[in-house]
């Protein structure tokens, strides 16, 4: 027994704190309505076919379930609670909602789940029945109903949002803004619109309008709730069918310049560590990893001549190699509104300005540069001078963290310098580019929804007698 403890797998203490809370909180007010009100199974009005019946749809539910972009998922759960809220004790709900859904492998997910499902329920039960015991009348008419599901609504999806959110924030380091917005933000409107279905999903069920059973008009409503889903289903396609269409891009450049390999790849890699120890937060590093993976799609304009040139270039060439900044930006401009956020652009535009003012394409200086194009061009520099070209021999790891060292506050951003130092004596598979190379060709798969999506990229030539380095 101490042996299977010992090896039993636990979050940080935190989350576990917060996950053991969360339950616990559930057990308390459960117990609280069970003593108000009474335990009876199967209760008043109810036989043990409608608790299977509504148990089922509750697993249903939560089995059709749509992933969502931060370690989330939606599902129509809330409305087979909320209907069982309107007609069934208020402790029976919840209970349903925490004992009738899949297992999850993980045990602490399992209970987190459950019980921040079961919490959403109840409060959303205490809610309803404070507008049962207090009706609400405009005049002659009583709208207690509405309100209180309207409302049972309301703190259902405050509730289970608001925890899920919380404990992704408390995993790894990401903005609750962050994560509401990425995971729930676009979803409050179809959720808040499907409310009124539960209160329909309910009195169908009391009422039978097919023979003589309300379950057939609750499995008639399953059709078309079912292809609502699909709405969901269908935003997260569009992001991974947008992540395929950034490797699609990222492989076309790729055919244009094969000589060097996996170099987008690895300088996204860089920056995504570095990123995440600047921020402490995971869904801006996967931002700029994204903004990485694309800094150099402006190549695809530029003549194959130049990039594939053995020799330094010329003042005039390198001014038409330069341009692939611009060229990138207004290669993406079309999808700046419905695919590519301000970092992408800034990446992209401002990947190679300098700390002293003396890069391009604007010149800008310090400050002035964005933060997460300055992050990508001490990404992009340290792997190009590993990655060396015909004309100039790679260095090896240590003179490249030596050269960008000699460079703080010259090219780089000082302050991002001693993280790229401390990062670099950590050893990451990217501080090696033959390492990186060999571990990244044994690689099966590079492309799904939880994992950065990876192509091929390659570094500008250097500028003819220049004496600092140049991705």
């Amino acid at each position: 027994m101490l042996q299977k403890l010992r090896r039993l797998e636990l979050p940080p203490p935190r989350v576990l704190a917060f996950i053991l809370g969360v339950f616990a909180s559930f057990l308390l007010l459960e117990g609280y309505l069970i003593a108000r009100h009474g335990f009876h199974l199967p209760p008043p009005g109810l036989g043990w076919f409608d608790l299977l019946f509504w148990a089922a749809l509750v697993f249903w539910s939560v089995r059709v379930e749509i992933r969502l972009p931060l370690s989330a998922s939606m599902s129509h759960l809330f409305l087979f609670a909320l209907a069982l809220v309107v007609f069934t004790p208020p402790w029976l709900a919840p209970l349903v909602v925490l004992l009738f859904q899949p297992s999850d492998n993980v045990w602490y997910k399992q209970l987190f789940n459950r019980s921040q499902d079961a919490l959403a329920t109840l409060a959303a039960a205490l809610v309803w029945q404070f507008f049962q015991s207090n009706p609400l009348y405009l005049g002659t008419l009583n709208l207690s109903a509405g309100v209180g599901l309207g409302l049972g609504a309301v703190v259902f999806f405050i509730v289970n949002t608001g925890l899920v959110t919380f404990i992704i924030h408390l995993a790894n380091g990401t903005p609750l803004r962050e994560v509401w917005k990425k995971n729930y933000g676009w979803l409050a409107a179809s959720y808040f619109l499907l409310s009124p279905v539960a209160l329909l999903l309910a009195r169908a069920y009391e009422t039978p309008l097919l023979g003589g059973w309300g379950g057939w008009t609750v499995l008639l409503f399953l059709v078309p709730l079912y292809y609502s889903r699909f709405y969901w289903d269908e935003k997260v396609r569009l992001e991974q069918a947008f992540d395929a269409t950034l490797e699609v891009l990222m492989h076309a450049l790729e055919a244009k310049e094969p000589e060097t390999r996996m170099h987008s790849e690895r300088v996204a890699d860089i920056a995504k560590d570095l990123a995440r120890a600047r921020y402490g937060d995971e869904a801006k590093a996967m931002e700029i990893y994204r903004a990485a993976r694309l800094h150099d799609i402006g190549k695809i304009g530029i003549p194959e001549a130049l990039l594939l040139k053995p020799d330094k270039l010329t003042p005039k060439e390198y001014e038409v190699v330069q341009s692939h900044t611009t060229l990138g930006a207004q290669l993406l401009k079309p999808a700046e509104k419905v695919a590519f956020g301000p970092v992408v652009y800034n990446v992209i535009l401002h990947h190679h300005e300098r700390w002293d003012g003396r890069g391009y394409p604007k010149r800008l200086a310090g400050h002035e540069i964005p933060e997460e194009a300055r992050i990508v061009g001490l990404a992009d520099a340290y792997e190009a001078m590993t990655a060396g070209r015909p004309y100039r021999k790679a260095k090896s790891s240590e003179e490249a963290l030596q050269e960008v060292q000699d460079l703080s506050g010259i090219q780089f951003d000082p302050r991002l310098v001693e993280l790229f130092t401390q990062l670099w004596h950590q050893n990451p598979l990217w501080r090696d580019r033959h390492a990186y190379l060999e571990a990244k060709e044994g690689s099966v798969s590079r492309s799904t929804l939880s994992q950065p999506y990876s192509a091929l990229a390659s570094p500008s030539p250097s500028e003819p007698g220049q004496e600092t380095s140049e991705a």
